[in-house]
């Protein structure tokens, strides 16, 4: 057999020692006989070895002969075969490790084998022992922690198979267990395009933490003795920045259903991340779900669950959380910030996701958190549209629940939905898509149709009945699809087939009875008008009283006398922090504009001061009253205005108006007239470089 091995590393001395010195080298391996178990018959035979290689190397002439030989490229030494475990020993000894073991390995496997119970197979298997575990520390050293355990690992497969040496054996074992987060370390913190190793280190963490019973450590197992509960949070710490957020919150999530409240929070913190970071909001109502049913012993968990609705735009309810802390220093800081509230609130949660929340994961990077981002983000927006629109939907539900519902007219279901929303809270609509104020402008159109139209024109009056059902049909149909139920619930299916069934059939007996003197009302052509004097401001009177004497006159003719009324002009507000004053200005030219257009202007340009939703949303208003030949006439006054929140982005104000409306028919007569307090949420929004108005809230 040949082995790597020369004879100055076989006595451990270095090609330049003298004659001494290898004297002396030989002279202390042999008084440092290895004990560990070794047969007297290798040991004597590894004696022999040491004396041949000293006489060699001490020999003039027979060192100048083996030192050319090595400078020709010779490399190895034979051993005869009653000699090749010394010469393993040896190599052991030498420093060697890895290459002994290997091959003695070879030497335990057929057809090498050696003879059961010979002294040979005796010395070869704890050599296999010995150069097993050299070889794993040896690779600790390097921090080629898996290589290690793969040396401890044949060792141990080796003496079992062998049958022999069950000390050494459980000393391996041992090892084995020890090294186990090192290990974990290692295949972890390699490049994730190594899939195979990565996937290993994650199932021998969840493995290892398992067996510790979960991150607490409540189970004796193992592992207590080589990692306590002090050094695996070290350890844990440490590991967790080479897992990225999905594997963590799939681990922390695994653990807590076995019953881990510390993994139950840290899988709340992960999903938070994971929600802030890829804009996935639905990940923070997961997170908030879990935090809710944690009972974790000290943990203050209110201003946490603050932070999650702050980010999903429930600014009430998040100061509500902030408010309900157990933490009199947080309450105590809050109420003396001197700022607002909302901004606290803002300034915790920013450093919360900071500094605890996106922190030790392999693909966030950790840098200052934008919350304006966060808001201002298209995908954030229309879910919180979305989340919005679904509890009102909720709520409809729940009304519809606790109400029975009769077979009575159309009327009678709008005012379910009425009721519905007076106990909706408006104070999470910080983007377009309020729908409140629809409704009540349902109502007021209700209104109407109960009063006159029904009365005098019937076929209007179908007309209407068929678009209010379209739209009451529309809203009960997206309902029942929201929520699932109409594969459910076959009463809900016969009340809406009986609904159109009879708004079809009130329709038919009002075409029926009153067609013909509806043809003759409405036979009347548009004739040539006396238009209005446009050197003058046109008033309210001016114009009821026109259309009184000029019944023929049309509705969209008044537009250009009303042309001539201005409108108060504007600038765009461009400061980072505009007044109160700058913003009663803006509301005003809203007003102004807006009751100008539906009182018959011909033009609206409001792009300064509004949003392209708000500006449609009038459009359509006025579109409407054109088709039903109706006139609106609107007067509204700012009586009060005040700060409710502000942020970089947003601004939300209070206002409180004085209000009237009147409604003129075709005819010049007056279908109706308000005149009330009113109290609207106003929400601005920064956009393009100004402030403009992105949403109203009336009737609050």
């Amino acid at each position: 057999m040949e082995l790597p091995l020369d004879h100055f590393r076989l006595i451990g001395v270095n090609p330049s020692s003298t004659s001494e010195e290898i004297l002396r080298a030989f002279q202390l391996r042999l008084d440092k006989t290895p004990d560990e178990g070794f047969t007297y018959e290798v040991l004597t035979q590894r004696s022999e070895l040491l004396r041949l290689t000293a006489d060699l190397l001490t020999d003039p002439e027979s060192r100048r002969e083996y030192e050319n030989l090595l400078l020709n490229g010779s490399s190895g030494l034979e051993f005869s075969s009653n000699r090749e475990v010394a010469g393993l020993i040896l190599l052991w000894e030498s420093g060697s490790p890895k290459e002994a073991f290997k091959i003695t390995r070879k030497a335990l496997q057929p057809p090498q084998t050696p003879a059961l119970g010979s002294s040979r197979e005796a010395d070869l298997t704890l050599l296999a022992a010995l150069t097993a575990r050299d070889s794993a520390i040896q690779e600790q050293q390097l921090r080629s922690y898996s290589n290690a355990a793969d040396f401890l690992h044949e060792g141990i497969q080796l003496l079992q198979r062998m049958g022999k040496l069950v000390d050494r054996r459980k000393e391996l074992e041992e090892d084995l267990v020890a090294l186990l987060p090192y290990r974990i370390l290692d295949l972890l913190s390699r490049d994730l395009n190594d899939q195979e190793s990565h996937k290993k280190g994650l199932s021998m963490l969840e493995n290892l933490i398992i067996k510790r019973g979960g991150l607490e450590g409540n189970n004796k197992s193992e592992y207590r003795d080589y990692l306590n509960q002090q050094e695996f949070e070290a350890f844990f710490q440490q590991i967790k920045p080479f897992m990225t957020v999905q594997e963590q919150i799939d681990l922390f999530l695994e653990l807590q259903k076995r019953g881990s409240l510390e993994a139950g929070f840290l899988a709340f913190l992960s999903l938070t991340a994971i929600g802030f970071t890829r804009r996935k909001p639905e990940k923070l109502f997961e997170a908030r779900r879990i935090l809710k049913k944690l009972n974790l012993s000290g943990l203050d968990s209110m201003p946490l669950i603050g932070c999650l609705d702050l980010l999903l735009a429930d600014i009430d309810q998040a100061s509500a959380r902030f408010s309900s802390s157990s933490d009199e220093n947080l309450r105590d800081w809050l109420n003396n910030y001197p700022g607002n509230k909302l901004e606290a609130i803002c300034i915790f949660c920013k450093n919360w996701l900071e500094n605890d929340v996106l922190v030790s994961y392999r693909d966030i990077d950790s840098k200052e958190v934008d919350l304006d981002s966060w808001f201002e983000d298209r995908e954030i927006q229309e879910f919180i549209e979305k989340l919005e629109s679904k509890s009102i939907k909720n709520k409809i539900k729940s009304n519809l629940q606790n109400q029975q519902i009769k077979k009575e007219p159309l009327t009678n279901i709008t005012k379910v939905f009425d009721s519905s929303l007076a106990n909706v809270d408006e104070g999470r609509l910080p983007w377009p898509g309020g729908i409140k104020q629809e409704y009540e402008k349902l109502d007021i159109q209700e209104n109407k149709f109960n009063n006159e139209i029904f009365k005098n024109k019937p076929i209007e009056a179908y007309k209407y009945l068929i678009e209010k059902f379209a739209e009451s049909k529309f809203i009960f149909g997206e309902f029942l699809k929201d929520q699932e139920i109409v594969g459910r619930s076959p009463y809900l299916i016969y009340l809406y087939a009986f609904l159109i069934l009879f708004t079809f059939g009130i329709g038919i007996g009002f075409l029926r009875n009153n067609f013909k003197n509806s043809i003759q009302k409405d036979a009347v052509a548009d004739k040539p008008i006396i238009a209005l004097d446009k050197n003058k401001n046109v008033s309210d009177k001016d114009i009821i009283k026109e259309i009184k004497e000029n019944p023929s006159n049309n509705l969209e003719s008044i537009s250009e006398d009303l042309s001539s009324n201005k409108t108060p002009e504007f600038e765009e507000i461009t400061k980072a922090s505009p007044s109160l004053e700058e913003i009663r200005n803006l509301i005003n030219v809203w007003l102004s504009n807006k009751h100008s257009y539906l009182a018959g202007k011909s033009e609206i340009n409001l792009s300064k001061i509004a949003r392209e939703g708000l500006i449609k949303r009038t459009i359509e208003e006025r579109e409407k009253d054109v088709k039903k030949g109706i006139l609106t006439l609107r007067n509204a006054k700012i009586e009060k205005i005040e700060l409710a929140s502000q942020t970089s982005s947003r601004i939300v104000v209070l206002v409180d108006l004085s209000f009237s409306e009147k409604l003129i028919k075709k005819s010049g007569e007056l279908i109706s007239e308000t005149s009330q307090p009113w109290k609207v949420r106003y929400t601005l929004g920064f956009q393009g470089g100004s402030w403009k108005l992105v949403d109203f809230v009336p009737g609050l």
